[in-house]
C-alpha cells in the first residue's frame, strides 16, 4: 500500500503546473469580466451553477464529517455494528433535492439560451453587421451603410448589434469573451446569427475560437465601442472617396499591385482586407499593436514600423497566410514598401 506522502508528492508537479497555466491567460480574454448584456447573462449563469455546486459540496462534506465522527469505531469495540438498510424518507430527500437544483439551473439556462439566441436582424433599431471569417483575418460588412472594413469592428455603445456569420474557407469561431460567447462560422454554407451589445465605450479583444490552421493563434480582431455620434462620423469617413498616395509613382505601384486585392475608399478589389483608414486601427494584421491606437505601452510600435514589418515579411508574422509576398511575388523594392507603409500609416479616419 502506497504511503500518503508519496501520493501527495506525485500530485505536487500537477498542482504546480495547474497554478502556472492558470496565469497564462490574457485579462482581456476573460469571461469573468463581462462588459456586455450577453456576457453578463452568461456570467450570471456561471455564478449560479458554481453557487449550487458549492452548497451541495458543503452539505455533503458536512454530513460525511458528522457520520465519520458520530459513528466511528470506539476504543475496544469489537462487535460488528447493527446493519441498517434503507430509509424511505432519506431516499426521497436526497432524490428530490438534486432534482430541484437541476430544475432551477435548467430553467435559468433555458431562459438565457432563448434570450441570447434572439434574432435581431430585422429589428430596425439594431445595427446589422455581416461577419466573414478568412484565413487568418476577419471581414465586417455593414449592409445598411454600404461599407466594409476588416479587423476592427466599430459599433455604437448601448445598441444591439445583429450579426450574420459565415466563413470564406474553413471552420472558424467568432468569440469576444467580454461581450458574448462563441458562434461558429460553418463550411456548409449555413449563416449563423448572433447579437452583441456593449454597455460602455471601449475596445474588446476577439479571437477565432476554432483551430483553423497554422496561424489560428494570431487570428484576432477588435470590437471598438464608441458613441453614436462617433459611429456616424466613422461611417461617413469610411464612405469618403479614396485618398491615394501623393507621389504619382507610389500611387501607380499601389494601384497596380495592392488594389488588385485590397480596397481603399471606393477603389480596389474585394479579395483582401479593406485598408480604408488602416492607420487608425488598433493593430496591423491583428497582432502587431499600434502605439497610437492601443493605448498600451507594452509591445507596441508606431503604425509605420508595424506596416513595414508586415509588408517586408508577412509569413514571419502569420505563417500560412494567403497574402502574396510584396518583395518576392510582387517585385516591390524596399523603398516602395516603405513609401506604401508610410501612406497606409498616415491613412487615418477622424471620427472621435
Amino acid at each position: 500500500m502506497m504511503k500518503p506522502w508519496k501520493g501527495i508528492k506525485r500530485l505536487l508537479p500537477l498542482l504546480a503546473m495547474s497554478l502556472l497555466l492558470s496565469a497564462c491567460g490574457r485579462e482581456d480574454l476573460s469571461v469573468l469580466r463581462p462588459q456586455g448584456t450577453v456576457a453578463q447573462g452568461q456570467f450570471d449563469l456561471i455564478k449560479l451553477s458554481i453557487s449550487i455546486m458549492v452548497v451541495v459540496m458543503l452539505v455533503v462534506f458536512a454530513i460525511a464529517a458528522y457520520v465519520w465522527i458520530r459513528f466511528r469505531r470506539k476504543p475496544g469495540q469489537q462487535e460488528v455494528p447493527k446493519q441498517v438498510e434503507g430509509n424511505f424518507k432519506l431516499e426521497v430527500v436526497w432524490t428530490a433535492i438534486p432534482l430541484v437544483l437541476v430544475l432551477i439551473l435548467g430553467v435559468f439556462t433555458v431562459q438565457k439560451i432563448f434570450a441570447f439566441g434572439e434574432d435581431y436582424w430585422n429589428d430596425k433599431n439594431a445595427v446589422r453587421v455581416q461577419v466573414t471569417a478568412h484565413l487568418f483575418w476577419w471581414e465586417f460588412s455593414y449592409p445598411d451603410y454600404g461599407i466594409t472594413t476588416a479587423q476592427d469592428m466599430i459599433i455604437p455603445t448601448g445598441k444591439k448589434i445583429a450579426l450574420e456569420l459565415k466563413t470564406a474557407d474553413v471552420l472558424h469561431s467568432f468569440w469576444v469573451p467580454s461581450l458574448a460567447g462563441k458562434t461558429d462560422t460553418n463550411t456548409d454554407g449555413t449563416v449563423n446569427k448572433a447579437w452583441i451589445e456593449a454597455e460602455q465605450e471601449g475596445v474588446y479583444l476577439g479571437k477565432c475560437a476554432e483551430l483553423c490552421g497554422q496561424s489560428h493563434a494570431f487570428m484576432e480582431f477588435k470590437v471598438k465601442s464608441v458613441s453614436e455620434e462617433s459611429f456616424n462620423a466613422w461611417v461617413e469617413s469610411m464612405k469618403a472617396p479614396a485618398v491615394l498616395p501623393e507621389d504619382p509613382a507610389v500611387a501607380e505601384v499601389f494601384r497596380t499591385q495592392c488594389l488588385s486585392c485590397h480596397a481603399v475608399g471606393d477603389q480596389g478589389g474585394p479579395i483582401g482586407p479593406n485598408l480604408t483608414g488602416i492607420g487608425s486601427r488598433e493593430t496591423v494584421a491583428s497582432i502587431l499593436l499600434n502605439a497610437e491606437g492601443s493605448g498600451n505601452a507594452v509591445d507596441t510600435r508606431p503604425v509605420q514600423e508595424n506596416m513595414e514589418a508586415w509588408l517586408k515579411d508577412p509569413q514571419k508574422w502569420k505563417p500560412g497566410n494567403r497574402m502574396p509576398d510584396p518583395k518576392e511575388d510582387l517585385g516591390l523594392t524596399d523603398a516602395e514598401i516603405e513609401a506604401i507603409a508610410k501612406y497606409l500609416a498616415d491613412y487615418k479616419l477622424s471620427y472621435e
